[in-house]
C-alpha cells in the first residue's frame, strides 16, 4: 500500500501507456480500413508520452542535483577544514607578534635606563591574599642577584628577593611587605608608595600640606639604593583628605596589570657585573 501511495502517479502512466500501445498494436494486426482508430490512438498515446518523458527528465533532473549537493557538500566540508588550519595559523603567528611587540618594548627600557638588561619570562604566580609574586626563568646563572629591580614597561613591578640557579622570585610592588621610596613628579612631595595586595598601592606619610591630586604620575625616588630614580610606579587614583590623622589617604594604581604578565626585565647595574 505504501508503495503504492509513492509511485500512484507512474503507475497510472505506464498503465495508460501500455494500453495505448496495446491498442496500436492490434489496429496494426487489422488489415481493415481503421485509420480512424489509429488516429485516435496517436493522439491518445502523444500526451502520454509527453507526461512520460516529462517525469522521466523530473527524476533525472532530481538525481542530477542530488550529485551536485553531494559534490558541494564534500567540498564545503573541505573548505571549512582548510578555512580552520589557517585560523590556527594566523592565531600563531599573531601570538608571534605580540611576543615581539612585548619584547621589543623590554629591549626599549636599556635606552631609558644606564644599566644590564637581563630578559626573563614569568613561569609561575603566587597569589595570595597578602603575598604577591612571580616566578621568573632566571637565576645565578644569568646574572641575577637578590634586590635586583624588575620592570615591565612602562614601569617598576617589583624587586628580586630570592634566587636559584635558574629561577627567581620577584616581590611585587602590590605586596603589602613591599616599600618603594617614591615621588610625585608633577609636585616633588616625597612619601612611601606601599602594596595594598588586590587594592594595589598606597602613597604613603604625605602630610595634608603638601600639593597631590588625582592622576599625579608617582616615580621612584632614587633613595635607598634599590631602585634607580624616575622608574613609574603608578597614578594617582584618589586623593582622601580625612578629618583626623596627620596624613593624607593616597590611593595608587600601579603602572603595570599584573594579570597579563608575561616577560620581564631584570636590571643589574654594571658595577656589578664588574665585580662578579
Amino acid at each position: 500500500m505504501f508503495f503504492f501511495k509513492n509511485y500512484k502517479t507512474i503507475i497510472i502512466v505506464v498503465v495508460l501507456l501500455a494500453a495505448a500501445l496495446i491498442m496500436l498494436s492490434y489496429n496494426f494486426k487489422k488489415a481493415s480500413n481503421s485509420g480512424f482508430i489509429r488516429k485516435i490512438v496517436l493522439e491518445v498515446a502523444a500526451p502520454v508520452q509527453n507526461v512520460l518523458n516529462a517525469s522521466v527528465k523530473s527524476v533525472g533532473d532530481a538525481w542530477l542535483r542530488y550529485i551536485f549537493l553531494v559534490g558541494l557538500e564534500d567540498e564545503n566540508k573541505n573548505l571549512k577544514k582548510k578555512i580552520n588550519e589557517l585560523k590556527a595559523d594566523l592565531i600563531l603567528y599573531q601570538e608571534g607578534y605580540l611576543e615581539a611587540e612585548r619584547l621589543k618594548k623590554l629591549l626599549s627600557i636599556k635606552d631609558d635606563y644606564d644599566y644590564h638588561l637581563i630578559s626573563a619570562r614569568v613561569i609561575g604566580r603566587e597569589q595570595a591574599a597578602l603575598s604577591k609574586t612571580v616566578l621568573i626563568n632566571k637565576g645565578t646563572a644569568h646574572g641575577l642577584k637578590a634586590d635586583m629591580p624588575v620592570l615591565a614597561k612602562p614601569g617598576l613591578i617589583g624587586r628580586v628577593v630570592d634566587v636559584s640557579w635558574h629561577a627567581a622570585k620577584v616581590l611585587l610592588l602590590i605586596d603589602e611587605s613591599s616599600n618603594i621610596d617614591a615621588t610625585v613628579q608633577r609636585s616633588r612631595v616625597q612619601g612611601i608608595i606601599h602594596g595594598a595586595g588586590s587594592r594595589g598601592c598606597v602613597l604613603k606619610y604625605v602630610s595634608k600640606a603638601q600639593d597631590v591630586k588625582e592622576n599625579d604620575v608617582i616615580v621612584s625616588s632614587g633613595i635607598g639604593g634599590i631602585f634607580p630614580k624616575g622608574l613609574m610606579l603608578g597614578v594617582v587614583s584618589q586623593v582622601d583628605r580625612q578629618e583626623t590623622g596627620l596624613f593624607l589617604k593616597i590611593k595608587v594604581a600601579p603602572s603595570i596589570d599584573f594579570s597579563k604578565l608575561e616577560e620581564v626585565s631584570v636590571l643589574a647595574s654594571d658595577d656589578e657585573d664588574e665585580g662578579e
